[in-house]
């Protein structure tokens, strides 16, 4: 179970306070006219996306969804034991050499989804018994899941909002979702330049990340739980660790314990496999798992910057 200091009474959404249904609308209407020149992300393609110019995205004016579905295979305080409704967002802004979704993330899939379908996705999964709404990869789909959500709360949403990102996103973007989302679900994935540059092809990946963290913990705080231990509002940051790159995620982790919060909760993840790019290219050095050594040593990194709440 949780900490019982982080253990509160399930409240609403953050979406359904006095006021909120407004905000969204407001929000919604800006968003969408920032797609005009988008700058929705630290790409800042500035491709007129309203008129179906392509980015780095390649996403114009609707969104795709290439899948939506009870997940199982979240965190266990947000999949509860009726999943997350995960909404899958292909077009990711990052292109990471080594990403085990490539074909998603990296390809144009799925069907393009009006406000209207999307809110009718995030219905569904709600009449499914899921926990909350997972947007994956929603970046730069900001304008278009705000006018969904529009939709969807008209119709009787109810259940929270969790934010899955690469944490590559701009603090304008993230201002437009203060009120409204309740859980934050940002990756924090490597830390020096060059490595950035090397792994994710975004050398300024990091510094975008650290202010978008920071930027989320401003507005939902540490994680908090309801008393059955399902997530129900915060900051969840997942963190993959990589072979032989222990001194990125030390980085992380200390800049996390002493600029954010020692409280933060932090997924330390093993699950990294080559894939992609990794393999068939010149990354010899990362074409491993993590050794079991090297996860243990995460974790002592981990609890050493003064990090106590990961799994």
């Amino acid at each position: 179970m949780p900490d019982p200091r982080f253990i509160v009474a399930g409240p609403a959404p953050a979406y359904l306070a006095p006021g909120r249904r407004e905000v969204l609308g407001r929000r919604a209407a800006a968003a969408a006219e920032a797609l005009a020149a988008c700058r929705l992300c630290p790409r800042g393609c500035g491709v007129d996306r309203g008129a179906d110019e392509l980015g780095t995205c390649q996403i114009g004016r609707r969104a795709r969804v290439s899948s939506a579905f009870p997940h199982f295979g979240e965190e266990a305080c947000l999949r509860g034991t009726r999943g997350s409704g995960t909404i899958f967002s292909p077009g990711c802004n990052l292109r990471c050499v080594f990403c085990q979704n490539d074909d998603i993330s990296q390809g144009i899939t799925g069907q393009p989804c009006s406000a209207e379908q999307m809110a009718g996705l995030m219905l569904d999964l709600q009449e499914q018994g899921c926990h909350n709404i997972n947007l994956v990869t929603p970046t730069h789909v900001l304008p278009q899941v705000l006018e969904a959500l529009a939709v969807a709360v008209d119709g009787g949403l109810r259940l929270p909002i969790v934010y899955n990102t690469s944490a590559y996103d701009t603090l304008e973007s993230l201002r437009w979702l203060d009120g409204l989302v309740d859980i934050y679900l940002p990756d924090f994935k490597l830390w020096s330049p060059a490595v950035t540059e090397r792994y994710l092809l975004a050398r300024d990946y990091a510094e975008h990340a650290r202010a978008a963290i920071a930027e989320m913990h401003r507005q939902v705080g540490e994680l908090r739980f309801t008393a059955d231990g399902v997530a129900c509002r915060g900051v969840l940051v997942r963190h993959l660790v990589m072979p032989g790159l222990l001194d990125e995620s030390a980085a992380i982790f200390r800049w996390l314990a002493d600029q954010v919060s020692p409280d933060t909760y932090v997924n330390i993840m093993g699950q990294y496999r080559p894939s992609n790019r990794v393999g068939r290219e010149h990354y010899a050095e990362i074409n491993r798992r993590p050794t079991a050594a090297e996860m243990s040593q995460a974790y002592a990194l981990a609890r050493a910057a003064g990090l106590w709440r990961f799994d």
